[in-house]
């Protein structure tokens, strides 16, 4: 089998304007492989996580240095189990998991982080209200990357 500039062209275009994310094609000798994922390099991502853990560190940092504050404001991270693209939606017509304002309990089902097209659930290990999330749609997270911000008092 073999395909023309024009038919391949009209593949990638259709790919595009749909909502899959990777199409591949095998004939004998022939082989097509189009992706919409991105691939970061793998030396990017220790220069992520170590970005990341600052950022932690400082928030961290700033809720000590107002102690007053830090018990009316403590909250908790729910991170990324692992690096990967995080979907906030069952699929693109569902709902969000969890909204900003919405309570969230120990063990439920909050995001899915896809790394090498397995489906990872993200589960909550606290109880409490959504104060912020962190993250985007479709958006590439590291290890241990903040992704949820949850306050266990409200």
């Amino acid at each position: 089998m073999t395909m023309s500039l024009e038919e391949i062209r009209a593949l990638i275009q259709d790919l595009e304007q749909s909502s899959l994310r990777e199409f591949a094609l095998e004939d004998g000798d022939f082989s097509l492989h189009l992706s919409k994922n991105e691939l970061a390099p793998i030396t990017a991502a220790p220069i992520a996580m170590a970005a990341a853990n600052p950022v932690s560190a400082t928030s961290d940092s700033v809720a000590i240095a107002d102690p007053f504050e830090k018990t009316e404001t403590t909250t908790v991270t729910i991170n990324s189990p692992l690096v990967g693209t995080v979907y906030l939606r069952a699929n693109p017509d569902a709902k969000p998991f969890k909204q900003v304002g919405e309570r969230v309990v120990v063990g439920e089902q909050v995001a899915i982080v896809e790394a090498m097209k397995l489906m990872t659930p993200v589960k909550s290990e606290v109880a409490g209200v959504i104060t912020e999330i962190l993250v985007e749609e479709e958006q590439v997270v590291d290890f241990d990357k903040p992704m949820f911000r949850v306050d266990p008092k409200g």
